[in-house]
């Protein structure tokens, strides 16, 4: 058993200096010496957990891909209107990202891939649809439109973020502030007053 703890501690180890190192200058940038470096651990012991630096980002993505299945399923059985649970879902996602280093290296080398950044649209699109049909939107809204311009906003506010002084979090309750004021129906916006959103318009 300590011997079974150890190695889980030396792959914890491996896994979360990839990740500090990835985040900090790219998975493409990162020789393994620097994970080796940051990790204390040896060439050796690295290679008994993982074949290659291929291999420990391959296990970041499957990691933070648990990680948001297990944030799907928990607020989409809460029995929430579509629109507060697109709300709730995507401000746990955006705190996760800002303070785990590990989920946002992971999803940032997922991103990588084309199929995963359409299944996050089409997740999203999903509840807004549902939004739509359920009469929490404005009559005029366009879900479809409303989650392209949603979900290109959120992308944005993650690459500019180490740019900015102001948190994700902070840029992430003001963009729902405006989109929220734009799409939702004034009787959402009043029964949902915890929300950042804009103050609603007369209906």
């Amino acid at each position: 058993m300590p011997q079974q703890r150890r190695a889980q501690v030396t792959r914890r180890a491996i896994v979360v200096a990839a990740a500090e190192e990835f985040d900090r200058v790219g998975f493409d940038a990162t020789p393994l010496s620097a994970i080796l470096r940051r990790s204390g651990v040896t060439k050796g012991a690295f290679y008994f957990h993982f074949p290659s630096k291929d291999a420990v980002a391959a296990a970041l993505v499957r990691f933070q891909a648990q990680v948001w299945s297990k944030i799907w399923q928990r607020w989409t059985s809460r029995g929430l209107d579509p629109l507060s649970t697109a709300v709730e879902l995507v401000d746990e996602v955006v705190r996760i990202l800002e303070h785990d280093v590990v989920v946002r290296a992971g999803a940032r080398l997922a991103m990588r891939d084309q199929d995963t950044v359409t299944r996050w649209e089409q997740l999203l699109a999903g509840l807004l649809r549902s939004s739509a049909e359920n009469g929490l939107l404005r009559p005029e809204v366009d879900p479809v439109a409303a989650t392209r311009v949603l979900y290109a906003t959120l992308v944005g506010v993650r690459v500019l973020s180490a740019s900015r002084a102001i948190g994700v979090a902070q840029q992430t309750g003001e963009i729902w502030r405006l989109v929220l004021g734009g799409i939702a129906t004034a009787d959402w916006l009043r029964d949902n007053p915890s929300v950042p959103a804009a103050a609603p318009r007369p209906s």
